[in-house]
Parts: structure tokens; C-alpha cells; sequence
């Protein structure tokens, strides 16, 4: 009986899915519904699916799974219900403000943000319930707390109006970015799946890097870079990816915490590599006003000094450990011809985001760009029962993004209706002294904290609302401030104690999931150093400054250099302990000093560098003479 109500719930999971990509796919190209009525009916149907794809308890044949499923049922009903009613509020009459909601509007409400909260617990973790748990009860209760944090308590009919009844708490900005511009990004990765352009990426990859010393390792990062930043998850890039990255670098000789923590790195990078960059970088555009095309562009030059940075680490490994690269890879010439059909999606979404069209309408011909591409040649044509699986599977994979977002929508709500953001500026102001790298350093630490129990695009809607104040306070830009939590805010996945992509690729490597994360932490070192650089130097381009952009991409570059040799004692060759000691010493007056001592540093730094390549022809030519 439980079995046949199960196969039952999954097939109507399968067609509202699919149902849900439709819908969003229609109201990307119409835009026919307005805000109050198609976020409501988002959120309603991204919970209903939660509740049937989720279930509360894990499957069995037992009566109490089958009550379970039952209840998940009733829930399903309660969020159809609450979704409609809150759709078919009439906002014209204002009435509600003078008198408030009756006791119906209320009832949906509670009901939907009840459910909310639950469907949050169900696939994002009990973290962001009690973080919302917390705001939610700060907006109430703030009235009994010392003056310093206090707010002004709100009854349980002001809160439910400003979070349910308008766009300003979980119908807000985050939720909006999710249901609208992220749905149709993620439906594109799904494609890109099911039509076998993301093997073709990866085998790109393997033709490019693969010859090279530590060449599975080198293509993972290449490939990562490629299919990351629109998967919109680290965690499923990392396992996508690595399912056969990882295999491949421990049999060429990487040890098995080694290759997860490459593939975790490469992984996390590609959510800041354009030109989708997860789904943080819409969420930017939202809240600075800034033309996305604008922040794509200046991300490009941090997002290569990254992945600089992480191949960097990873050929210092390989030739540690005295690794060659692959013996048979299959000529680019090749993989190019069976797959270039795949290249002019990813272009055009490129031309269009850079052209500023809505981002919308750019995901939606992206769809319609890599299905038409793939039925243009034999070899890569999808049946219909293959389309149908993308979009399911891009509905799914977009489950914890919306939800979230939405949730996410509350601390939002909260900060605005309370208050509570200016007080936290100058709590923080206060913490740090006054002082850039002091607060850098307590928002790392913060994101590193909120990123264990929140998605990074969450953790950085979090951050943002409550940091970048702080930064601009300090002098920072407003896209500065914002690039910076940005990146902060994707460590979360490779720091430890809990590094949720490190683990993920422990999972596939058969490795201690701390020892993973320790090495992803390693090799994902530009995720600290790049944000201070933004700081410190002239990395985030503006306009009239070629100059200083130049000069802050060879800072950078010098500074991770600089780490990398000093961490993992080579350059060309292993370094003496003061070779390694000098070159720490020279980072830190690199991000931080005047120019004059900056170019002292660069002086040091080429000095050691120029002695270790030197002892490295040196030993190449006695090799050479004694053969």
C-alpha cells in the first residue's frame, strides 16, 4: 500500500515539476503576471513540490511512513490554499492598514510561513529556520531588550502584512532574483546535462590540461571553471565533475584528500567565474542597482587570478609529488569537432548579458539555444522523454535556491522593518576599530559561520544586508563592498570544520572529510586573498583607472605567488626554509604597504625567484650531462 501511494506522489512530483518549468518559462516571455500574484504562486509551488520530493520521514513500508505521506498530503493542500488566498488579496482596497487583515488573511499567512519554515528545514537544514526563527522573534519581542539593540515590538498582524502582504520580506528582492532570473540559469544547466554539452565541457577540458603535469587535476579546474558558474551549486558541481575528475587524479597519484579538495576548490570558484556566476551576482545586481553586465566584467579579472591561483597550487602538488600528466588524451581538434555545435549557447548568453538585455529573456534563449543546438547534429539529439527530464531535473535542482531565497526574505523583511542593519554597522564599526582589514576580518569570519548552515546565496544576502554598510562606511565602494561579501561569502564551502563541497568530494574520493577540507582550504586561498586585494588595490576596475586595475592584477598576482611557494615550498624547485620565510614576509607589505614598499616586496620576491629557477637549470643540466 505505502509503495503504491509513494509511486503515486512521485509521478505527481514528476508533472508538477515539469508543470513548473513550463509555468516559468511562459512568465519569462510574457511577464504577464505582476510581482503580488507570480511569487506568491512561485513559492507555492516550489513548497508543494518540497512536501511531495521531501518526504518528512526517510522510506520504508511502515505505517508511520505512510501517515507521513499523508500529512506531506494535508501540507500540500494547507500551501494550495494559502498561496491562492494570498494571491487573490486585493491590495487596492487599503482598508487592511487602517483596520488590518481579517482573520482569513491572516490565517494564509501564518500558514504559509509556517510551511515555509519547514520546507526550509527539509532541504536547507534547521541553521536557517533558527536564523529566521531569531529575526522573526527580534521583530516582535525587540521592545524587551537593553536600548542599545532595542526596536520597536510589532504585533503578529504587522509582521504577516509587511513579510506576506507586500514585497518586502518573503516575497522580496531575494525571492524575486530566485523565481525569475535563477530558475531559467539553473533549467540551462539541466540542459546542458541532458544533452550532453556538460561532458563535452569537461572533455574540452581534458584535451586542454590533460597532457600537462597533473593533468586530471589541471582539467578539473578548467572544467569547474566552465560548468560551475551555471550549475549554481558547488556542492552538485563538485559531484558532477568529480565523479570523474577525482578517480582520474587518484590514479595518475594524487592522494585521495588531495583530489577532493582540488575538485572542491574548482568547484567553489566557478560560482564567482562569469559569465553567470551562480546566482549571488543577480541578487547583486538587485540590491546595488548596478547593470549586471557591469558586474560581469569586472569580475572577469578576479575570477581568472583565482583560478591562477588554485592551478598554481595544484601543479606546485604535482610536481612534489612527481606526477606526469596523462598518457592518452584525445586531441582537441576532435572533442571540438564532435561537440563546437555547444560553444554558441554559452556565447550568446555571453553577448546578450554583456549587451544588457534582461536576464530573464537570456536564460530562456539560452534554453531554447543549447536544444536547438543539440538537435541540429544526429549524434547529440534528445528524445522528448529526455526534454522532459531536464526540465524536471531543472525544477529540482532549483528547490533550495527559491526556498532560501524566500527565507532569506525574512532577515531581509526584518532589517528593514526594525532597523537592526544601522545598529550592527556600528556594532561592528566599533569591533573593528575603525579600522578596513579588521572588519574584513570579522565579515570573513561571520561567512564562514552563516556558510555553515546556509546555501552561499543566502549566506551572502545575509551578509550583505548587515556588512557592506560597514564597508562603505570605511571608504569602500558600493560594488567594491558587494564583490567583497560576495566572495566571502562562497568560503563557507571549502573552510573547516564543516567545508560542505570538500565532504562531498571526500564522499567520491573515499578521504577523511577534514582532511579534505583542509586541502581545498589550501588550494582555495584566493578566496581570502583576492576580496583583500579589492580592498587594498585597484583590482575592481573603474572608470579612468587602467592604471591602478593593471597595477592591482600584478600585485595580486605577486601576492599569490608569493603564498603558494611560501606554503608549499616550491617554485621550480623546493625552496630553502629562508627562501619560504622571505617570500611570506614579502606578501604581507604586497596587499598593504605604500609603493615604495610594495616594490621593495616585488624586489624580494623576484630575487627568490630568480635563485630557485636558477638552481633549477642548474640541476636539469647535470641531469642532463649524467645521461
Amino acid at each position: 500500500m505505502s509503495s503504491r501511494i509513494a509511486d503515486s506522489l512521485v509521478k505527481i512530483a514528476a508533472g508538477a515539476a515539469i508543470a513548473l518549468s513550463v509555468f516559468q518559462v511562459w512568465q519569462g516571455v510574457t511577464a504577464d503576471l505582476s510581482a503580488p500574484v507570480f511569487r506568491p504562486v512561485h513559492l507555492g509551488w516550489v513548497l508543494a513540490l518540497v512536501f511531495l520530493t521531501k518526504p518528512m520521514l526517510k522510506p520504508s513500508d511502515s505505517a508511520i511512513y505512510t501517515l507521513s505521506r499523508g500529512i506531506d498530503v494535508v501540507l500540500v493542500i494547507a500551501v494550495v490554499w494559502a498561496s491562492q488566498h494570498i494571491v487573490q488579496f486585493d491590495y487596492d482596497d487599503i482598508s487592511f492598514l487602517l483596520d488590518g487583515l481579517t482573520r482569513a488573511d491572516l490565517c494564509a499567512g501564518v500558514i504559509l510561513g509556517v510551511l515555509l519554515l519547514e520546507a526550509t528545514r527539509r532541504v536547507v537544514g534547521w541553521v536557517m529556520v533558527l536564523i529566521a526563527a531569531l529575526f522573526i522573534a527580534y521583530a516582535m519581542f525587540g521592545d524587551f531588550l537593553p536600548a542599545q539593540v532595542a526596536s520597536k515590538g510589532f504585533a503578529l498582524d504587522e509582521i504577516i502584512r509587511f513579510h506576506i502582504y507586500s514585497t518586502n520580506g518573503i516575497f522580496g528582492a531575494p525571492l524575486a532574483i530566485a523565481a525569475g532570473v535563477v530558475f531559467v540559469f539553473v533549467l540551462f544547466g539541466a540542459f546542458l546535462q541532458v544533452t550532453g554539452a556538460g561532458q563535452f565541457f569537461i572533455d574540452m577540458a581534458f584535451a586542454v590540461a590533460g597532457k600537462y603535469r597533473g593533468g586530471p587535476a589541471k582539467a578539473s579546474v578548467v572544467a569547474s571553471a566552465a560548468l560551475g558558474s551555471i550549475s549554481g551549486s558547488a556542492i552538485a558541481n563538485t559531484v558532477t565533475t568529480g565523479a570523474l575528475t577525482i578517480p582520474m587524479m587518484k590514479k595518475l597519484g594524487y592522494k585521495p584528500e588531495q583530489a577532493a579538495g582540488i575538485e572542491a576548490a574548482a568547484s567553489t570558484g566557478g560560482q564567482i567565474m562569469p559569465p553567470v556566476m551562480g546566482a549571488g551576482a543577480f541578487v547583486m545586481a538587485q540590491f546595488t542597482g548596478i547593470p549586471y553586465s557591469d558586474i560581469l566584467l569586472v569580475s572577469i579579472a578576479p575570477a581568472i587570478l583565482y583560478f591562477v591561483c588554485t592551478l598554481l597550487y595544484v601543479h606546485l602538488m604535482a610536481c612534489k609529488l612527481g606526477l606526469q600528466g596523462m598518457a592518452i588524451v584525445t586531441a582537441l581538434r576532435e572533442v571540438f569537432k564532435q561537440g563546437w555545435h555547444f560553444v554558441v549557447p554559452l556565447v550568446l548568453i555571453t553577448s546578450l548579458l554583456l549587451l544588457s538585455y534582461s536576464p530573464v529573456l537570456v536564460g530562456i534563449a539560452g534554453c531554447a539555444a543549447i536544444l536547438i543546438a543539440a538537435m541540429c547534429r544526429s549524434h547529440s539529439r534528445i528524445s522528448f522523454a529526455l526534454l522532459l527530464a531536464g526540465m524536471k531535473e531543472g525544477a529540482l535542482l532549483a528547490l533550495p535556491i527559491s526556498v532560501a531565497c524566500a527565507t532569506a526574505g525574512i532577515v531581509v523583511g526584518v532589517v528593514g522593518q526594525t532597523g537592526i542593519g544601522l545598529q550592527f554597522t556600528q556594532f561592528l564599526m566599533a569591533l573593528s576599530g575603525g579600522y578596513l582589514w579588521s572588519a574584513m576580518a570579522l565579515i570573513a569570519v561571520a561567512a564562514v559561520i552563516l556558510g555553515m548552515g546556509l546555501p552561499v546565496t543566502a549566506a551572502y544576502i545575509v551578509l550583505s544586508i548587515m556588512a557592506v554598510p560597514s564597508l562603505t562606511e570605511l571608504g569602500l565602494s558600493v560594488l567594491a563592498a558587494h564583490m567583497i561579501v560576495f566572495w566571502l561569502s562562497q568560503t563557507s564551502n571549502v573552510t573547516p570544520p564543516i567545508a560542505l563541497a570538500a565532504f562531498a568530494g571526500a564522499g567520491i574520493a573515499g578521504a577523511s572529510p577534514m582532511r579534505s577540507a583542509v586541502q581545498a582550504f589550501k588550494l582555495a586561498q584566493g578566496f581570502f586573498i583576492i576580496p583583500l586585494m579589492m580592498a587594498f588595490s585597484g583590482l575592481i576596475y573603474q572608470s579612468g583607472a587602467a592604471v591602478s586595475f593593471i597595477w592591482g592584477v600584478v600585485v595580486t598576482s605577486c601576492v599569490v605567488v608569493a603564498f603558494a611557494g611560501a606554503i608549499e615550498g616550491r617554485l621550480f624547485e623546493p625552496l630553502y626554509r629562508y627562501e619560504r620565510i622571505l617570500l611570506a614576509a614579502a606578501a604581507i607589505p604586497l596587499v598593504f604597504a605604500t609603493l615604495s614598499l610594495q616594490l621593495a616586496a616585488l624586489a624580494i620576491l623576484l630575487l627568490v625567484t630568480a635563485m630557485n629557477y636558477r638552481r633549477y637549470r642548474t640541476t636539469a643540466a647535470e641531469v642532463v650531462n649524467q645521461h
